[in-house]
């Protein structure tokens, strides 16, 4: 480009730019409505990127935090040299493997390595700290720490009270000490039976949820080297020869410095992940998308009501580049308009938000006020793109304006274009392939950007959609034939509302479908371990700690609170002479060497898995629990009812087996001429007994694998029986207050897990699925109320002709309602379809990957949410009565000349 046209293209946009500034004032109303759809998002992502710069500590705020008034903090960790990185984060031995100290730590052993005149503090960053609140154990953070050495007292801000002096002393945060319900110079009992009195209430600015701060001279539970931190003062600073010694016996050391001689092992950020970027940019597409058709609406109508204007440029020479740079330059000043405004708002949102931020977001004070530049002004360029992008349909449209009519004030009908119908039409085709192909290879990129092209698709056709539904406005009343007139008139402004209706309700219909079907299809796939609503007893600090419990006394504190319940005892096998601390058992019971499957899990494209599917040897009968998992187990049959959920003629027949000396099992493979074989492996030593038992096949209940051996058999493999719990058959199944109280009860025997076996998957999936539509419902009747605003003040001569002709005042009330229904009910009818043709996609193609796959992976089904579907017919009708009840029924009686 020479000099001189470059100088005329930068004289025609800042001329452009004054227009668009001149006009920005003048329709003040359509440029308050372009500034708020703008600064919305401008002002959320603003406010989210500050508050995540001023949470994100630098490498200076972290080393405060962690040494408080300290130089350096030591933890002694090997007994063997090791080396290590510049800050301390990670070590690793310098020969062998690592060899962790089996004591503690003394103080003198430290101050021996350290230079004459240091000083030293204890610290241990987690203890365990339990208390029973309403029946139920509940666990605590808590540090062992002495906040009034001056190493460690900035560590912790004391909001009340004093600081711990004496070891039953304890400070606690706020938090914790609202959920103990406890105040200033009360008693706190642990678990264990240690009592402290809660002196003060202290803030760690690391954590700012539930922490107890304890006295460091005696911390509950076993003190190993590797959970010690030592923080140190030192005369002078961390020098080389300081940290060699010190690495050269095991002792890591991280300063406020690097330790010279080190490598930094992060020497710039992170690269974020491809997949996960890519997601990121498509989901800001569509974000970005949906606000350019929420925004498009105002400028075409902008650009109508401009058009003599236009005209006249047109006339004193301007060309058709000068027009688009004349609308475009519309699209500048309002995109950055509200860029300053969302920022200016974000900004101050997030410094003013930021207590809040740091208690219930982040749950830790954020290091000093800062903003994050490089995203500020990305979310600025993306925000002025968006005015530009939403305003380039309408310029190209001025650009393309009949003078003569311009000048004359007539409206010039569109003209259909058939090439974006044809360009829309293969954009779907496209998107839905590609959506397909990335379902089928999970990669959810591939889907997104297939769901991306087909919206892009849907939008390029939705102008021709509207021509073609107005040819049917001819059979309808006034109101709605007008409707449709007027939305096939002026498809530059009702297809961009329409489209961002249709674009946010396919996009949570299909979401919406993909979540109901996956929650289906994980009911469907629910394997509990025990009959639903039976109750699994369990010591929750393990069996080492103690022994179980009586079962006379657990079975009455159970009936106090289930009274029809039957409590049994359940045994596990271990090895009667084992071959060491560690060593362990294992009995399986094994099939026939010729039922075996000849496969391993393969990759699905391998054609040797399609042999695998049609092979009955590679069939399961049973499927593993996805809940409650029980080893195999020692009984005479007293268990097997509230175990397996067979039917009566199964269990007593099982059971004169197991009085027999023989086993029980659930595969019927494993059964051969009434004997099956039982293998016990050490974890040391491989396979260590063999046998073949008498044996019984439960074939009713629970489809789970299962091994129960008789004593008689666990003596015949050199095993022995010992307490796992207790099992509870009930006979309805527990409320969640019924669980509370038998913790509570059970508590005062023995710390014991209940355990509920579910009939289903805990999760619900309909807090999400309302989510969903309710922002797609608040898009709607957002889109509505623009579009029925834009409209009315565009048909202010047709209400005055209709009042002119006597009209009933109520036309223009129906007129909106009908304006607003077009809108709404149009862009939700093509926004389910597209959402269900979405999912129906998705989901096929899912199937079509899991047929093909061994082990064989159950099916999605196609699940549409109710409620989804609920509140999308019914948002439409509240935009349509809304804007039938917000509109005047009064018609203007204009002066026109013409």
């Amino acid at each position: 480009m020479s000099r001189g046209r470059l100088a005329a293209t930068v004289g025609s946009w800042r001329t452009a730019l004054r227009i668009a500034r001149r006009e920005a004032r003048r329709a003040r109303r359509r440029t308050a409505l372009v500034l708020v759809m703008i600064a919305l998002p401008v002002l959320g992502l603003s406010f989210a990127a500050v508050s995540y710069d001023m949470a994100e500590l630098t490498r200076a705020e972290r080393m405060d935090r962690q040494l408080g008034g300290a130089d350096a903090e030591l933890r002694w960790i090997d007994l063997n040299a090791i080396a290590q990185d510049a800050w301390g984060e990670s070590s690793w031995p310098v020969e062998g493997d690592p060899v962790p100290r089996s004591r503690a730590v003394t103080a003198d052993e430290l101050r021996a390595l350290l230079p004459a005149g240091s000083r030293l503090t204890r610290l241990r960053r987690w203890v365990p700290f339990e208390v029973r609140i309403d029946g139920k154990t509940e666990s605590f953070d808590a540090r062992a720490v002495d906040l009034n050495d001056p190493l460690s007292r900035p560590l912790a801000t004391l909001r009340e009270g004093r600081r711990p002096t004496r070891p039953d002393e304890i400070a606690m945060s706020p938090a914790a000490l609202r959920r103990l319900d406890a105040r200033l110079d009360e008693p706190v009992r642990t678990v264990d039976g240690t009592t402290y009195r809660v002196v003060g209430v202290v803030e760690f600015p690391d954590n700012l949820r539930e922490v107890v701060a304890l006295r460091p001279e005696i911390p509950p539970g076993p003190l190993a080297a590797a959970d010690e931190n030592w923080l140190v003062d030192l005369p002078g600073p961390v020098d080389a020869a300081l940290a060699d010694r010190l690495n050269a016996r095991g002792i890591l050391v991280a300063a406020r410095t690097p330790l010279p001689g080190r490598d930094e092992m992060a020497t710039g950020p992170d690269l974020p992940d491809a997949e996960e970027a890519g997601n990121a940019v498509l989901v800001g597409g569509l974000g970005l998308l949906e606000v350019v058709l929420l925004v498009g609406p105002a400028f075409a109508v902008g650009v109508r009501r401009r058009r003599r204007d236009l005209a006249l440029v047109a006339v004193a020479g301007g060309d058709a580049a000068h027009l688009r740079r004349i609308v475009l330059a519309d699209g500048v000043v309002l995109g950055a308009g509200g860029a300053a405004v969302g920022l200016l708002l974000g900004v101050g949102a997030a410094f003013a938000g930021r207590p809040l931020v740091e208690q219930y977001v982040m749950g830790a004070r954020s290091g000093a006020y800062r903003l994050f530049p490089s995203a500020l002004l990305a979310i600025v360029a993306v925000a002025v793109l968006a005015g530009v992008l939403a305003a380039l349909a309408p310029a190209w449209a001025a650009a393309r304006q009949d003078v003569v009519a311009g000048l004359a004030g007539r409206r010039e009908p569109p003209r259909p274009r058939r090439r974006w119908l044809v360009l829309g039409a293969l954009l779907t085709v496209a998107g839905a392939a590609l959506a397909a192909y990335g379902a089928t290879r999970t990669t959810p990129t591939g889907v997104l950007a297939g769901l991306v092209l087909g919206e892009l698709g849907l939008v390029f056709c939705t102008p021709t959609l509207i021509g073609l539904l107005a040819r049917t406005g001819r059979l309808l009343p006034l109101a709605p034939r007008l409707a449709l007139r007027d939305a096939s008139r002026n498809r530059s402004s009702a297809a961009p509302a329409i489209s961002a209706v249709m674009a946010a309700v396919a996009g949570s219909v299909a979401l919406g479908v993909y979540v109901a079907s996956d929650d289906a299809r994980q009911r469907a796939a629910w394997q509990p371990g025990l009959p639903p609503g039976n109750v699994l007893l369990q010591r929750t600090d393990g069996p080492a700690t103690g022994a179980l419990p009586p079962a006379g006394e657990v079975a009455e504190r159970v009936r106090a609170v289930l009274p029809s319940a039957t409590v049994v005892p359940l045994a596990a096998l271990e090895c009667a002479r084992p071959a060491g601390p560690e060593d362990y058992c294992v009995a399986s019971a094994m099939r026939p060497p010729e039922q075996l499957c000849p496969y391993e899990p393969i990759d699905p494209i391998d054609p040797v898995s399609t042999a695998a599917r049609t092979d009955p040897r590679c069939v399961r009968p049973f499927r593993e629990p996805s809940d409650l998992y029980l080893p195999t187990l020692v009984d005479d049959g007293t268990g097997l009812p509230a175990l397996t959920g067979a039917p009566a003629g199964e269990v007593a027949a099982a059971r004169r087996t197991l009085q027999a000396g023989g086993v029980v099992v659930t595969d019927p493979r494993q059964l051969v001429d009434g004997r099956v074989r039982v293998e016990v492996s050490h974890g040391s030593e491989g396979l260590a007994a063999a046998g073949t038992l008498p044996g019984y096949v439960l074939r009713g209940g629970l489809p789970v694998d299962r091994l129960v051996v008789s004593p008689a058999a666990a003596a015949t493999l050199g095993l022995v029986a010992v307490p796992l719990g207790y099992l509870v058959d009930t006979v309805d199944p527990p409320t969640a207050r019924q669980r509370d109280r038998l913790a509570t009860e059970l508590s005062g025997v023995a710390p014991l897990a209940v355990q509920v076996s579910a009939a289903g998957p805990p999760s619900d999936q309909r807090p999400l699925l309302l989510l969903l539509a309710g922002a797609a419902g608040l898009i709607t009747l957002g889109s509505a109320a623009v579009a029925t605003g834009l409209a009315a003040a565009e048909g202010r001569r047709d209400l005055s002709t209709l009042a002119a002709v006597g009209a009933d005042p109520r036309v223009r009330r129906m007129l909106s309602l009908c304006q607003a229904g077009v809108i709404a009910v149009l862009g939700s009818v093509l926004g389910i379809l597209a959402g269900l043709g979405s999912a129906a996609i998705i989901l096929v193609s899912l199937n079509r990957r899991y047929a093909q796959s061994w082990p064989v992976e159950p099916p999605y089904p196609l699940v549409v949410p109710g409620s989804t579907l609920t509140v999308l017919v019914v948002v439409p009708l509240v935009a349509m009565l809304g804007a039938a009840l917000l509109t005047r029924s009064r018609l203007p009686v204009e002066r026109r000349l013409d």
